[in-house]
């Protein structure tokens, strides 16, 4: 370090042309500097931020040595400023060091009301020695100090005072100062462990081009287009009457607004991305009590979801997609919020005015809420029916069979019927309620793709683009693929946690908690295969060490060799429009808290549409136990399932729930207790009762053609993929 702040002391003097006697002060501004300079040591943050817990502030820095005009209170005929060189940053005052040149001696001078002149440097070296500087005494540059020729400079410029650039190079400069951000190349000597986390804060502006602020968005090449942006959200606020002006109470709270710039992908590839902006409150600022109460919100299961999409597979029904402009503008708010005007966009002479909420804006805790109450009142109020098993999903059957079905998630619409003219009919209703948009024909929700062949029925669920962007993310995207997304040889426990201060320091820099929920996405989406995966990586994010990295990067290779993989829904000769479960346990598979693993997988028209691996919550005291426990996961989820199929209109009297284990499925036949059994009667006296009511139905499987066993151990990897085709899963 000290090598470090000698090397930009001689920089700092060279290029503000000042003598050696200055180096305690420049000295000083290096180390006020360093403090607050992003540091690759400490995952890119700053000292100052770890030091005080807030990011510092950076509006105040200045060029050393740059010409600076203080100003003072003088004389009423003396000037208003003080023509100096900024030397840097006084500890503990709030201003500026500035060294006078005017008056004799010259003096260092603190103040905060300066003016600064960066542009022009001095060109050739200040013809002065601080004669303090050279004595025994040493004393410092803010004494009494004199030159060795005149006492004064003179503000004229002479020839050791021309300015710096020429009116090409100044211009030259300008030019430089406001073109478009640069792409940043991550130095080749730092690998994925170093920059990961660096890389993931500047991806999104680097790769989309995405402004942070509404100035930043006005310095944009294509500002015309977010300004467009911006005004359509403004239109859309107004047509709503979102707020209307009134003047600032002075005992009410104000909440900020700020603006979110997102570049939107098209539907297509070749369809270029759209300049998307949101008005968004602060709404951080609000308190509970008294400016919101409730806030939860409901959305749409996933497992809804692909039970939507095999449904419409095997019964080829038609698939629309809609998304709502606003949507959370839609709800009307029962509290009453000032807001600040957008920036950008304040109202000619009502400057001093805020805004009052009307109805709710995005960024407000509320905000979810009232649009979901907003939502469901009109859905009911038009004769469609809540499910009870999930209050996302609409429906509204006919008497001659079927229905048409509408599954929300936020703002985003999945619409399903076998008649074009009923979803057509229902796009009015909401279209002259709310303003929407027609996706048409569906290709993609929630980042998955939707590919369908009409004529064979079936219809693939993937998420292909997504994992090659968490490949590139985290710069595996040519790494070596693998079979299997976690070999045997992976013992992961606990005792890989690091023990020494390098290994702290090394995974410091790790973005292990990204890289497993990313992963994490793509599982809870498409990919059953990753359960198990995930499931055990994503134990140790409270303090990963290196081989619990290893095997994230595992995870990483397994998924850059099946990026392709999807689940195909469709009426074949194998496919059942009934729901069906596999269950299974690996027994003491934890090796700190030596409990077992759930893993259960319920397909339907021969795609997986609910998975599960976990950790059970207790210990089992035997194998026969743990496949008991799993059994009666598996078959809570089969009462859910059976429930909302046949809330569909779609029948289904019993779930065939497939074990391997014949005790367990003897445990919840039989009403026999022993000494080694008698600790789970309550969830015996559940499943049996279950069974008895006919609403499930446990049978035996082998070991050989159950998939639920790779959501419990790691497998070869032949056997590995055969059981991945029983649930659906294919490579596209």
């Amino acid at each position: 370090m000290n090598r470090t702040i000698i090397e930009r002391v001689r920089c700092m003097l060279l290029n503000a042309n000042l003598s050696k006697g200055f180096w305690a002060e420049a000295v000083t501004t290096a180390a006020y500097l360093i403090n607050r300079s992003p540091s690759s040591a400490l995952v890119f943050k700053t000292p100052q931020e770890l030091w005080s817990g807030k990011p510092p502030d950076l509006r105040n820095l200045r060029i050393f040595g740059c010409p600076a005009y203080a100003h003072l209170k003088q004389g009423k005929l003396e000037s208003r400023a003080v023509k100096g060189y900024f030397l840097g940053y006084p500890e503990g005052i709030k201003g500026y060091k500035i060294w006078t040149l005017n008056g004799k001696p010259s003096r260092i001078l603190i103040s905060r009301d300066v003016t600064f002149d960066e542009e022009h440097m001095l060109q050739s070296k200040v013809e002065t020695e601080i004669e303090a500087t050279e004595t025994e005494e040493g004393d410092s540059v803010g004494q009494k100090v004199e030159h060795s020729g005149s006492s004064e400079i003179s503000e004229q410029p002479s020839d050791h005072f021309k300015e710096r650039k020429s009116p090409s190079e100044l211009e030259t400069y300008q030019l430089a100062r406001d073109r478009e951000r640069r792409a940043i190349k991550l130095p080749k000597k730092y690998g994925i462990a170093d920059l990961i986390s660096y890389a993931l804060t500047v991806a999104d502006e680097v790769n989309g081009g995405e402004p942070l602020s509404y100035k930043e968005a006005m310095r944009f090449k294509d500002k015309m287009k977010w300004y467009a942006a911006m005004q359509d959200e403004i239109n859309s606020l107004k047509k709503n009457n979102t707020w209307i002006l009134v003047d600032r109470s002075s005992n009410k709270k104000l909440v900020g607004s700020k603006w979110i710039f997102k570049l939107k992908a098209g539907a297509s590839e070749n369809e270029s991305p759209r300049h998307k902006a949101r008005l968004v409150a602060k709404g951080f600022t609000q308190r509970e009590g008294v400016d919101f109460n409730e806030v939860f919100s409901p959305i749409v299961k996933y497992s809804s979801i692909r039970l939507l999409l095999a449904l419409s597979a095997y019964h080829d029904l038609e698939l629309e997609q809609m998304d709502v402009k606003t949507a959370f503008l839609h709800g009307s708010l029962d509290e009453e919020i000032f807001m600040a005007q957008p920036e950008g966009f304040i109202e000619k002479g009502s400057e001093d005015k805020v805004c009052l909420l009307k109805k709710s804006l995005y960024g407000l805790k509320q905000s979810p809420r009232q649009w979901y109450l907003k939502f469901d009142e009109f859905m009911i109020s038009h004769g469609y029916c809540r499910s009870r098993f999930d209050n996302c999903v609409y429906f509204k059957l006919s008497s001659c069979g079927g229905g048409i079905y509408l599954l929300l998630y936020v703002d985003d619409m999945l619409i399903a019927c076998s008649q074009k003219e009923e979803i057509k009919r229902l796009k009015i209703e909401l279209s002259t309620e709310f303003e929407m948009k027609d996706l048409g024909a569906t290709t993609k929700i929630l980042g998955m793709q939707i590919t369908r062949d009409r004529k064979s029925k079936v219809l693939f669920l993937s998420q292909a683009d997504y994992v090659k962007k968490v490949l590139a993310r985290f710069n595996m995207e040519n790494s070596k693929p693998v079979s299997t997304p976690l070999s045997a040889h992976f013992q992961l426990s606990k005792s890989l946690e690091p023990t020494t201060d390098d290994d702290f320091n090394y995974m410091r820099k790790i973005p292990y908690s990204s890289a497993v929920g990313s992963i994490m996405y793509a599982m809870v989406c498409t990919r059953p295969d990753l359960a198990h995966g995930v499931g055990v990586i994503s134990r140790f994010m409270g303090n990963p060490g290196k081989g619990h990295w290893n095997a994230v990067k595992w995870v990483l290779r397994y998924l850059q060799g099946s990026a392709v993989t999807a689940i195909m829904f469709g009426k074949t000769s194998e496919a059942s429009p009934e729901v069906v479960g596999f269950v299974d346990s690996d027994y003491a598979a934890d090796k700190d808290r030596r409990r077992s693993i759930t893993g259960f997988v319920f397909t339907m028209c021969r795609g997986a549409i609910s998975w599960k691996s976990s950790l059970q919550s207790v210990v089992a005291l035997s194998t026969t136990e743990a496949e008991y426990i799993a059994l009666t996961e598996a078959v809570k989820e089969a009462i859910w399932l059976r429930g909302l199929v046949t809330e569909l209109g779609f029948e289904q009297e019993v779930v065939r729930v497939s074990c391997d284990s014949s005790s367990a499925i003897q445990l919840s036949k039989n009403p026999k207790f022993h000494e080694r059994t008698k600790h789970i009667d309550v969830r015996m006296h559940f499943i049996r009762d279950e069974i008895s009511k006919g609403v499930v139905n446990v049978v035996k499987v082998p070991t050989e053609v159950n998939p639920a066993d790779m959501l419990t151990k790691p497998l070869p990897s032949v056997r590995f993929r055969n059981l991945l085709s029983l649930i659906g899963c294919v490579s596209l």
